[in-house]
């Protein structure tokens, strides 16, 4: 006779990279809702939920400032100091954040933006389109609330990036 006390239904409750403005925290009621209804949970069972970063991944950006731009042969690219050590995904899996200059309103280029630390993988984005950039301007990769301070190394004897809150974003 098996006792199974605690059912746990995973995660799955994903975010829209694309469009980080456009969603809100999901409704939990409803989604808890669904659930309940299609569960029989007996006396002393409980359900549990790993919501991850439908809470927390549009709560958080990586600001960066740009360090140059490079003009290559075919393409530019955009260097900024962030690194693949304050937010891993793109380098270990070619995850996807939106990229956005904040700091200009100048007509859109394309640029290749990657960081400084000295491995071909340190890269954001390919061939992303942003407002013109030059030094100094603020680089933002949305949607890294989840998985961009908690992943964070110090490899190649980088600091840990620091988290600050605001409302103004």
């Amino acid at each position: 006779h098996i006792v199974v006390k605690n059912i746990n239904v995973g995660g799955g409750l994903g975010i829209d990279y694309n469009h980080p403005n456009r969603q809100p925290i999901p409704n939990f009621k409803d989604y808890f809702d669904t659930y309940a209804k299609k569960l029989k949970l007996r006396d002393g069972q409980k359900l549990h939920f790993e919501l991850g970063r439908a809470v927390v991944g549009q709560m958080g950006s990586l600001i960066t400032k740009t360090l140059y731009i490079k003009q290559g042969t075919a393409k530019q690219f955009a260097i900024v100091d962030a690194g693949m050590t304050d937010l891993i995904r793109p380098a270990l899996y070619q995850a996807y954040h939106k990229i956005e200059n904040i700091s200009s309103d100048e007509p859109v280029e394309t640029y290749d933006v990657v960081g400084p630390i000295c491995e071909s993988s340190d890269v954001f984005g390919k061939a992303v389109d942003i407002n013109k950039a030059h030094r100094g301007d603020l680089i933002a990769l949305r949607s890294a609330g989840a998985y961009g301070e908690i992943m964070a190394s110090q490899y190649n004897c980088r600091q840990l990036p620091k988290g600050y809150i605001t409302e103004d974003f």
